[in-house]
């Protein structure tokens, strides 16, 4: 499928409207290009939102949440349902669109669209599952039970390296619970969020939901200010880096709000002596040079028992030289680009500071030029030699740049794991029984993912999604996330004749 097949498979225009309140679309602010880094050429243009109109779009999605709440959560269900079957006839050229919008491989792209897919069926059983609780009344007579109402409008901050199916995560739980959204994309891969729109228009205009239901609002970081500092949206949920979330969570808590965030990732694998390395070889590369490193989930850190230190370095060094790096929409080819010439100097400057702080490589890599790199993004996936306290190593690099280090205890490699201030995913590949067991209780990994026998990357929608530490401490997705899309409600219902006091306290007016 060429590109000009995908944009008219998705309604996307040469210039689009970046603000969208259901199908109505405007936007007279500052021009947004999108630049494909697959071969630098731009794709589309949108304009982006004024402060007037993202006020627009938060009344019109206040609006919208006070008819929807009321609906009946099933009924709510039924047309998440039918946005997943939208989803499913889109699924090749939306996958496509992002590929080719923001880098990572088809496979990957077409990976994200099921992961949209997914959690609306997940949504649609949880929509009568929205389960409360009842309690015993020490008072005679009393009926004590919690419930869960609609929270209100959800502001949605999304990054541009999932730049469709986190939006996803949030909405479709959104929705069953009874809430409105407003989304601001990444000014990276804005054109994802105009076609993810069309396709819920049309399942909205089916069933005749409310306009302001799903709101998009593309701009610069003033749009997420605004959205963060705004008392009339009660969550903001954002992913990105841990300085934005930051940045966020400061705002938000200051007018005692809601953040769900999801932030950084410095995420390692530990190798154990007993490892099977036909494992170790896939998890650890897909995890360090999947969607070129920029996952918040990348593998970043190899922690590796010094018995087979050397072997591991060598297994690994021969499957870097098998890459095949390039165009992303070709399936031959393992690696796409990085998302921008940004990208491609933070991850120069990042293999400079190995050096610098007394790292070595073993896989030493590059900016990688000539037919068929164009576009300026396309790197060398590196692998260095290095020790966890490093500053280099410390930070988050979002991209293909992977650290190997020596343990001699498991004891030790749980230390060093967990001696970095991300705390999102983590893994370890071993066949003991008691080195999992360990990894996995509360004197092993700090993380909010701990794998056995996987790697760090590709999460499934079932499980709650997100980190500790400076990773933020929000979760999405699956198990028993919706909650944070909700408010708790604790009742007590009287139907006696009489007026008992809890903790027996008397108050005898007669």
């Amino acid at each position: 499928m060429d590109i000009q097949s995908i944009l008219h498979a998705l309604n996307i225009q040469d210039h689009n409207h970046g603000v969208m309140i259901g199908t109505e679309s405007f936007g007279s602010g500052p021009t947004i290009d999108s630049i494909s880094p697959v071969d630098g050429k731009k794709i589309a243009s949108l304009s982006s939102a004024t402060a007037d109109e993202y006020e627009r779009a938060v009344v019109a999605a206040q609006k919208a949440f006070h008819e929807w709440k009321t609906v009946p959560a099933p009924k709510r269900g039924e047309v998440v349902r039918q946005f997943g079957d939208a989803l499913r006839e889109k699924k090749d050229a939306l996958g496509a669109l992002v590929s080719y919008e923001m880098g990572k491989s088809l496979q990957e792209g077409l990976g994200e669209v099921q992961e949209m897919i997914d959690i609306c069926d997940f949504a649609v059983g949880l929509s009568r599952q929205l389960y409360g609780m009842t309690t015993h009344s020490e008072r005679p007579e009393h009926r004590m039970f919690e419930q869960y109402h609609p929270l209100g409008v959800v502001g949605i901050i999304s990054a541009f390296n999932f730049p469709v199916a986190v939006w996803a995560w949030n909405t479709a739980l959104a929705w069953i619970s009874g809430d409105a959204c407003v989304w601001k994309p990444s000014e990276k891969s804005a054109l994802c969020s105009i076609a993810c729109q069309h396709i819920w228009n049309g399942v909205a205009a089916a069933n005749d939901v409310p306009q302001g239901l799903s709101c998009v609002v593309n701009g610069m970081a003033d749009i997420g200010q605004m959205m963060s500092a705004d008392q009339r949206i009660p969550l903001v949920s954002a992913t990105g880096s841990t300085r934005m979330g930051k940045s966020v969570g400061e705002t938000v808590g200051a007018r005692l709000g809601r953040a769900l965030l999801e932030l950084g990732g410095n995420n390692a694998i530990i190798i154990a002596p007993d490892a099977d390395l036909e494992m170790v070889v896939p998890a650890a590369v897909f995890g360090a040079v999947g969607t070129c490193g920029q996952r918040c989930t990348s593998t970043r850190r190899l922690i590796i028992h010094r018995s087979v230190y050397d072997q591991v370095k060598n297994v690994l060094s021969s499957a870097y030289g098998q890459l095949k790096i390039g165009n992303p929409l070709d399936e031959s080819n393992h690696v796409g680009p990085l998302t921008d010439r940004d990208a491609v100097d933070t991850y120069l400057n990042a293999l400079q500071a190995v050096k610098d702080q007394g790292g070595s490589f073993v896989v030493e890599g590059g900016l990688l030029e000539g037919p068929g790199y164009e576009s300026g993004c396309y790197v060398r996936p590196s692998i260095a030699e290095a020790t966890n306290d490093m500053q280099i190593v410390q930070h988050e690099t979002f991209a293909p740049l992977l650290y190997m280090m020596p343990y001699d205890t498991l004891e030790e490699a749980i230390a060093l794991q967990n001696g970095v201030a991300q705390g999102l995913s983590s893994a370890i590949m071993t066949n003991s029984v008691r080195e999992a067991e360990l990894f996995l209780s509360a004197a092993g990994s700090d993380c909010g993912i701990a794998n056995v026998n996987i790697g760090t990357s590709g999460a499934e929608i079932g499980g709650a999604f997100g980190g500790e530490k400076e990773t933020g401490g929000g979760r999405e997705s699956g198990s028993d996330a919706w909650k944070a899309y909700m408010r708790r409600q604790t009742n007590t219902v009287n139907y006696g004749a009489s007026l008992p006091l809890a903790q027996g306290i008397k108050f005898d007016l007669g």
